[in-house]
């Protein structure tokens, strides 16, 4: 079981692994945040099953010269099988490295396989050693659960990545054949319209899933041995979209149109961010806490309800000092991201305590970290959730919002407006009464007797399981 438990964990950690050095990679090399794996999630599994292959390819192994030796041939080996298989069953070449020297029909390079066997050599005398520690912390069967978990997360988006470039194929076979119905008539003068067959075409192109977009843009170089054209057209399509997300925040309308509700970046919007981006955080951090603790755990920032208000303050952060930079670059977006994300979790802890007395995360035991208020691998995360929601998210959203009817959105927003500013305030009350019940401060009126009794420590150490009183710390 142990060994299991071992395999599981190397599969998922290298494959996040690995889409974290080409992601670094392929960005600085596009001057553009790219997203280079296969399928949706921070994943890739060949990383993974090489990790895997290697691990127990020189299992046995002491020579060095023999560890780097087989694992680069082992691996080189297996990837241009991958590929060759890939491409005759899924008609799609996701990488031609025909210009580099020293390839193999475009599939593999000399200097992969000699990267290979440097990586094997490095795992193999340092990695995997310091795995196996890590594991050994972890009970067993915890170490069993989290990696089965993350290893079915990760084939379920495989299996859902594979359908997803099946639907691709298909879809560009559909519009192929529209091609060839449109030079048929050209050519015989049939009574068939182009202009319908043309609109059929671009609607093909219109209802594309974002999913093959995006598999469209992590492979930019990716070739279809049957639908090149239609490909290209794809392709464009995604540059489309882009443009179209970047129209949100111009907010062009003419004087004569009715502005809709929420319109451009106004109060109800911004509010309405706070309140969505405060539920959402809520949701990442539970799934963050199964992974890291291996339990499930409560994740909230508010007495009452779903909501962490650091996240839908991050989001309108964000949102406020990056609205005007839509057309820079993505890498300047991630950094400003980061920057402004670590930036306010900083603040915020910081008046938490300045005037609670407490604190409710602390990473003083985590490298590059701040005062223990923030640290470099949040900054990281910062700036992706900063760029894909400046890029992707937030065009939808706020093209979804402006569609409420402004009346039912007027009164709606009034009500949970007057909520979250309730909600709020009573958790202040409960978080500075939970501190002064530490310090020995008895309820002094009857508002202060009903929060003691209604946020006793119970309750309060089940929804903040990681509230600190730094008075006592």
């Amino acid at each position: 079981m142990e060994l299991i438990a071992r395999a599981l964990w190397i599969f998922a950690i290298f494959s996040f692994l690995g889409w974290l050095v080409k992601f670094i990679w392929y960005s600085f090399r596009k001057k553009k945040i790219v997203n280079p794996g296969f399928i949706t999630l921070p994943f890739i599994p060949a990383a993974g099953i090489g990790a895997l292959a290697m691990y127990f390819v020189t299992y046995n192994m002491e020579n060095t010269y023999m560890i780097f030796l087989g694992s680069a041939v082992t691996l080189t080996v297996g990837k241009y099988l991958a590929s060759r298989l890939f491409e005759r069953t899924l008609g799609f070449k996701w990488r031609d490295y025909s210009k580099r020297p020293l390839n193999l029909n475009g599939y593999v390079t000399f200097w992969e396989a000699i990267t290979y066997g440097l990586i094997a050599v490095f795992l193999r005398t340092w990695g995997f050693d310091w795995l196996n520690m890590l594991i050994g912390t972890i009970p067993l069967w915890i170490a069993l659960l989290i990696g089965a978990i993350a290893t079915g997360i990760i084939i379920f988006d495989v299996i859902f990545s594979i359908i997803t470039v099946i639907h691709l194929r298909r879809n560009l076979r559909q519009m192929s054949d529209i091609s060839s119905l449109i030079e048929e008539n050209d050519e015989h003068n049939s009574n068939i319209s182009n202009d319908e067959l043309r609109s059929q075409y671009e609607r093909k192109l219109v209802t594309s899933k974002r999913f093959r977009l995006r598999l469209v843009k992590a492979f930019p170089d990716m070739e279809s041995l049957n639908y090149e054209k239609q490909l290209t057209d794809f392709k464009e399509r995604f540059d489309l979209i882009r443009e179209e997300n970047k129209k949100v925040y111009e907010n062009k309308i003419e004087k004569t149109e009715e502005r809709p509700f929420a319109y451009g970046l106004s109060f109800t919007k911004l509010f309405w961010l706070f309140f969505v981006g405060s539920f959402f955080g809520t949701i990442l951090e539970t799934i963050w806490a199964f992974f890291a603790e291996g339990h499930f755990e409560m994740r909230v920032g508010l007495v009452w309800g779903p909501f962490i208000p650091v996240y839908g303050g991050g989001a309108v952060a964000i949102t406020l000092s990056l609205y005007r930079l839509y057309k820079v670059r993505d890498l300047i977006v991630y950094m400003a991201s980061a920057i402004i994300g670590a930036t306010f979790e900083y603040f915020c802890s910081y008046f938490q305590e300045m005037f609670f007395g407490t604190v409710s995360w602390d990473y003083s035991d985590t490298p590059f970290n701040i005062d223990g208020r923030t640290n470099l691998m949040f900054a990281l995360i910062w700036g992706l959730l900063g760029l894909f929601w400046l890029r992707y998210i937030y065009p939808g959203f706020s093209r979804l919002v402006e569609k409420i009817p402004k009346k039912p959105g007027t009164i709606i927003t009034i009500v949970m407006v007057v909520f979250m500013v309730v909600n709020s305030a009573v958790s202040c009350l409960a978080v500075y009464r939970h501190s002064a019940r530490h310090n020995g401060e008895k309820a002094n009126n009857v508002v202060m007797e009903w929060v003691d009794n209604t946020f006793n420590d119970d309750y309060m150490n089940f929804i903040y399981p990681h509230m600190l009183d730094r008075d006592k710390n």
